[in-house]
């Protein structure tokens, strides 16, 4: 059995420093690097790609909202072709980066607001799965597990990986609970480890309101934004390899 975990990172922005990066990348295998417009900046995208090639992290682009003043968390009325050129512009900065510290990028895994609409609105998920084609159609989608996009990208000839959440609760549709509601985020390492371990190896996890969900886990999530990520990351890996699961980057499994 195997399993990619991944982190959101990159999210500083100027003078302003947000995660522990260079913490949290000691334990993924995959960073979702943010390219400018939710978080990130020149700067921080360059040293982020150089931490992941030191580290030997696989580097995908985490292309969001143009919102820094919302990190990305606020919805956006976008049209299909807006959608499709925005996330195109985002990968090509972050692959320039990747290209100037001898990487290539592995996926693309959109951020925050967008990442949820893209499970509810088709048009703006094929904009989004258009941009990502039209800049190599090689890039693994990683996308909300068993969620329409993912369908849609598979059809359209994409790999895709298929991603669930470490730390957040689930409705029994297989949504996240909203981060404004309680019980949204789970805080307790031990408690997010069995639940990783449950859609890792059980296929499923609990709902908030004790449904079970279906879960499909090829990589997981593990925020670099918790206040406890290192100590979670660290604990969610050294459990999943107590259970035999090989922690992996995702293009070593998927195709």
């Amino acid at each position: 059995m195997k399993v990619d975990l991944n982190s959101d990172l990159g999210e500083s922005f100027g003078r302003y420093r947000l995660g522990m990066d260079e913490e949290v990348m000691r334990y993924v295998t995959s960073a979702n690097v943010a390219c400018g417009w939710h978080a990130g900046d020149p700067l921080v995208m360059r040293r982020t790609v150089r931490l992941a090639r030191e580290m030997k992290v696989e580097v995908g682009a985490h292309p969001g909202y143009p919102d820094l003043l919302g990190f990305g968390r606020r919805y956006m009325d976008l049209t299909r072709e807006e959608a499709r050129n925005y996330v195109l512009y985002q990968i090509g900065a972050l692959y320039a980066f990747a290209k100037a510290e001898g990487l290539t990028l592995q996926h693309v895994k959109p951020h925050g607001a967008l990442y949820n609409a893209l499970a509810k609105d088709e048009e703006l998920a094929r904009g989004v799965l258009e941009g990502i084609a039209d800049f190599e159609r090689k890039l693994i989608f990683v996308g909300l597990s068993n969620s329409k996009p993912l369908e849609i990208a598979e059809e359209m000839g994409l790999s895709v990986a298929h991603e669930v959440f470490a730390d957040r609760a689930y409705n029994p549709d297989g949504t996240l609970v909203s981060r404004r509601l309680k019980g949204a985020v789970i805080h307790d390492k031990e408690a997010i480890a069995e639940r990783v371990i449950s859609m890792v190896k059980d296929g499923g996890v609990k709902a908030i309101n004790g449904e079970w969900v279906d879960l499909k886990a090829d990589t997981v999530c593990v925020h670099g934004d918790n206040p406890k990520a290192l100590e979670i990351t660290a604990h969610v890996r050294k459990r999943l390899e107590e259970e035999g699961v090989k922690v992996l980057p995702m293009k070593d499994f998927i195709r």
